[in-house]
């Protein structure tokens, strides 16, 4: 079921380009309806909104159903199990718990001969999470809301609006509502895909713009968030899933098994690998992955993930395993081995890390508090989880007194000059000539 790979072959190599590279690569045809999407939108407004909604989500939907109201949202409460909202609201106590760590306070110093410096750090002041609909309503991903709203709440962002496609019958899921409420937002709109992105960026009559749009989705979202990118912040433009389990003889074949699998089934192209020093291991392994992949719903989805970028790669150490996962620097690294601590400072490039046998990366998607919404296909190289700092922006304070601006003028004018902008060192020069005429 998965290949065996051994490190550093040329057939291993060209397999970790081929994972680092599968990101969904630009479709022109998309482009073209995602580009016609956006001017119809800027240009109709919510009367494009209402027809893309009742051709791909809800045929009898009407204008007056974009925005949820409170009280529908009321109404959610009595609609969900009362032990699922406990734990939702857990979940959200621990995400805010850890994002609180994520605040970044304003400074002000002063520096040598009366120069005044300092950083104000201000959250953006409207954000928008595009919550997918999951197969029709019937699968509401709640963990995206959580984590997409709460680190905006807690970055103190005043508005929060949720945009997510209704069901057929033009309803949305009572749980994403609750969740929704719990998580800090203000707003909820029933809108979805690439018209969604396009109403944050640019706004209707009903549906405010924002500054800011996070949250995954398919293509049409991921590219839609693309072309407004400049008008509004994203997150980022996220690929598909991946995870990598270094793991070493005392790993139990059956959770690292069950760990590539909890990846394999979210998509065709979502990538789970193993890579570990243990030929005892590997041997072991393709008998629990068998045997658990046919009790799976969706086992036809992991099966083609696991066979098109699923591997087992085998190295000559446990130290040489966590250098070729800085080689894939994946979304998801678990260090399924004994002594994970000692290996976690060789770790360089990971979207979130998971030590030990009973850190299963689900429990970072759900309850722990890290932010799931992580760097995928290699980005982890320089990219960071979705967090406070995705809703924050900073503002640099200069001021200058008397004397610091005498000492510095001419060092500012003769760069000034060699860039050729000579208004700029007038700027200077001019402040210069009447401190001169005073004194």
């Amino acid at each position: 079921m998965l290949p065996v790979l051994v490190y550093p072959s040329q057939e291993a190599k060209e397999f970790f380009v081929k994972v680092t590279r599968r990101q969904v690569d630009a479709d022109p045809e998309v482009e073209r309806r995602v580009q016609e999407i956006l001017k119809r939108v800027r240009d109709e407004g919510d009367a494009a909104l209402v027809d893309f909604t009742k051709r791909f989500d809800a045929p009898d939907f009407s204008e007056s159903l974009l925005t949820v109201s409170a009280e529908e949202i009321d109404r959610a409460y009595g609609a969900v199990d009362p032990v699922l909202l406990a734990d939702i609201r857990r979940a959200r106590d621990n995400i805010a718990a850890f994002h609180r760590r994520q605040l970044q306070g304003s400074w002000f110093d002063t520096f040598d001969g009366g120069v005044f410096l300092g950083q104000m750090t201000r959250p953006v002041s409207s954000a928008g999470v595009y919550v997918p609909g999951g197969k029709g309503g019937e699968t509401p991903l709640v963990s995206t809301v959580l984590m997409t709203a709460v680190p905006a709440d807690i970055a103190g962002v005043r508005d929060i609006a949720m945009v997510t496609p209704p069901c057929r019958d033009g309803s949305v899921n009572p749980y994403l509502l609750v969740a929704a409420r719990e998580a800090g937002v203000t707003r909820i709109h029933r809108a979805g895909s690439a018209w969604a992105i396009a109403a944050l960026a640019f706004g209707t009559p009903r549906i405010k713009p924002v500054d800011v749009i996070v949250g995954p989705g398919n293509i049409y979202v991921a590219t839609a968030k693309r072309m407004v990118y400049g008008r509004v912040g994203i997150d980022s433009l996220a690929g598909p899933s991946e995870v990598v389990v270094v793991a070493d003889g005392e790993a139990d074949p059956d959770f690292v098994a069950a760990d590539l699998l909890s990846q394999a089934e979210h998509d065709p192209l979502s990538s789970a690998v193993c890579i570990t020093p243990d030929q005892d291991l590997i041997e072991r392994l393709p008998e629990a992955l068998a045997r658990q992949l046919e009790k799976l719903p969706r086992r036809e989805t992991a099966r083609e993930a696991l066979s098109r970028f699923g591997a087992v790669v085998k190295t000559v150490s446990l130290e040489e395993a966590v250098h070729v996962a800085n080689l894939l620097a994946p979304e998801h690294l678990e260090l399924l081995v004994a002594k994970p601590w000692d290996l976690l400072p060789r770790v360089k490039h990971a979207g979130a890390v998971f030590l030990g046998a009973y850190s299963p990366e689900a429990v970072g998607d759900y309850f722990a508090g890290p932010n799931h919404v992580l760097p995928t296909s290699g980005t982890a190289r320089f990219a960071s989880a979705l967090g406070v700092e995705t809703f924050l922006k900073k503002t640099s304070v200069v001021s200058y007194n008397k004397e610091a601006f005498e000492k510095d003028a001419d060092a500012v004018i003769r760069l000034a000059g060699l860039e050729k902008l000579d208004a700029h060192a007038r700027s200077v020069s001019i402040r210069k000539e009447k401190l001169g005429r005073s004194s």
